[in-house]
């Protein structure tokens, strides 16, 4: 489509709004800095010098103690009969929490209210009902398992960490596959009671 002309009085009004028209001032642009210094740590002091005295040695400087690996929950920290009493269902949960039904992050906060309720009360063993894995033939990606497949990252990094002495596979009776034991240790307030 091509342009039409301008009228006569279109013509006039265009120029009377070019006329007005002011070009716009910009403001400078920022002139650029040097990025800021990284603050530069002062030199570590030198030792203090050994007082050398006459007949003695010094004592050797203590060194430095290397913080432990977090362990595997998993690692054999049990003796034997737990492994045994666990794996024949002999062992009676202290109490459970059932997870299912759950988003992570509200399994995530009740499975730590639970670990802290166990722990205060000097519970041995908690029940801990994720529901059952996706079967190995299940398309992906597949919502079932979730928590299953989070709760050892949690139990690995919780604040409650020190207190698990273990985490093994439920037994059948207690829901197998969907379930699992958390050994707390024994807290020193409660072996006394």
């Amino acid at each position: 489509m091509g342009k039409r002309p301008l009228s006569a009085e279109e013509a006039a009004l265009w120029a009377r709004v070019i006329a007005s028209v002011r070009p716009m001032r910009l403001p400078a642009p920022p002139k650029p800095t040097a990025p800021p210094k990284a603050p530069v740590a002062p030199a570590p002091e030198p030792p203090a010098p050994v007082k050398k005295v006459r007949g003695r040695v010094p004592a050797p400087l203590p060194r430095p103690v290397k913080p432990a690996a977090p362990r595997p929950l998993t690692a054999n920290t049990l003796d034997g009969s737990w492994d045994r009493d666990l794996s024949r269902g002999r062992t009676v949960p202290d109490s459970s929490i059932d997870l299912h039904g759950h988003t992570l992050s509200s399994a995530y906060v009740r499975l730590d209210a639970a670990l802290d309720f166990a722990i205060q009360s000097g519970q041995r063993v908690l029940l801990v009902i994720t529901g059952k894995p996706p079967r190995a033939e299940s398309e992906r990606p597949h919502a079932r398992g979730a928590i299953r497949a989070a709760i050892g990252d949690w139990l690995a990094g919780s604040r409650h960490g020190t207190h698990i002495a273990a985490v093994r596979p439920a037994h059948p009776r207690h829901g197998g596959t969907g379930a699992l034991y958390i050994i707390l240790r024994r807290s020193t307030e409660h072996r006394n009671r």
